[in-house]
């Protein structure tokens, strides 16, 4: 399957709005280095997801403007697996900056890296295996889900 840009985008949004939401709320009680309260924490957990997720639609732009020139236009599995480096660091930046609107002091890099990966690597594994078998017209639609 070579996805399309929509396709991408819909796969995106649909990872996080279900694997990724499921797993923040699973993750967030034994997050490391929180402090304040749960409902706190859960506020701040989910700001960022929805920050990931603005942000993602940016990253999957310049990932389809990069892929073009690429002879398959498609990245290879472990290549769309180290792509957690770039996203998590954007993302922590601009937490750190203080850009991420709702988010109300300082986020441990602890509490930021343990969440982030667990989401990440949990939809990651999400895509390349059981939506694969569950949803198989999304193979062969270009990712799309609608």
């Amino acid at each position: 399957m070579i996805p399309t840009l929509g396709g991408r985008l819909q796969t995106r949004i649909f990872l996080l709005a279900t694997v990724g939401v499921i797993l923040t709320g699973l993750i967030v009680p034994v997050l490391p280095g929180t402090s304040g309260s749960l409902s706190q924490t859960y506020k701040t957990a989910y700001l960022i997801l929805l920050a990931v997720a603005v942000v993602g639609l940016g990253w999957e732009l310049i990932y389809h403007l990069l892929m073009q020139f690429r002879w398959d236009k498609d990245w290879p599995t472990l290549l769309g697996l180290v792509t957690i480096l770039p996203e998590g660091l954007l993302i922590w930046l601009l937490l750190d900056a203080g850009l991420i609107p709702g988010v109300d002091g300082h986020v441990d890099a602890s509490t930021f890296v343990t969440m982030f990966v667990v989401v990440w690597l949990g939809q990651w594994l999400f895509a390349n295996g059981p939506m694969r078998v569950l949803f198989i017209q999304w193979r062969l639609r270009g990712g799309r889900i609608l």
